[in-house]
């Protein structure tokens, strides 16, 4: 299994940086990728690093799902965003999972991906998805294919629900115990 995450500036570190890390402490092979011609990209706090792939040169194909991190960067380009929309529009009608935290699920609202569905975000992000079930008591709401998490404390949950759904519940719980969480 291998799976992509999408880096942009202004991308919450945590729900970034964290995921993608324990993603591969838990034996997931796992892609970052930005629009970025040079892969530089800058955190909201400010730390600098490099994605792996640029998103232009990314064929949904090579993945089995797709993460996409929040932070303030998606108040800036949600409406104007031609290539986090499309990306994630290439893994939804291939039928792969779409993993989206704290502020990120308004790219899946827009999408009408959310429709009937419940899902949880940052609080204020759910104006994206007026015909979703928003749960924002719930850290964390698992659907069939997509998991939606509210916001960098819940980076934990979220990616021990992305394990137990793509590896099992005894890697996810694996994992967790090897942080001592």
């Amino acid at each position: 299994m291998k799976g992509l995450i999408i880096f942009s500036n202004g991308m919450e570190d945590n729900e970034s940086l964290s995921t993608l890390s324990l993603l591969r402490r838990a034996g997931i092979i796992i892609d970052s990728a930005t629009i970025e011609d040079n892969l530089l990209v800058k955190t909201a706090f400010g730390i600098n690093v490099y994605a792996d792939k640029n998103l232009h040169k990314i064929n949904s194909d090579d993945y089995q799902f797709l993460i996409v991190p929040g932070g303030g960067y998606v108040s800036k380009v949600i409406d104007n965003d031609v290539f986090i929309k499309k990306t994630i529009k290439a893994f939804h009608d291939k039928e792969k999972d779409i993993y989206a935290i704290c502020a990120a699920p308004r790219f899946l609202g827009q999408l009408n991906l959310l429709n009937g569905l419940d899902y949880t975000a940052f609080p204020g992000s759910e104006k994206d998805a007026l015909n979703g079930n928003y749960k924002p008591q719930e850290k964390v709401v698992v659907t069939p294919k997509i998991i939606t998490a509210r916001s960098a404390g819940s980076v934990i949950e979220f990616v021990y629900e992305i394990v137990k759904k793509n590896i099992n519940e005894q890697e996810a719980k694996s994992l967790i115990k090897s942080i001592m969480y």
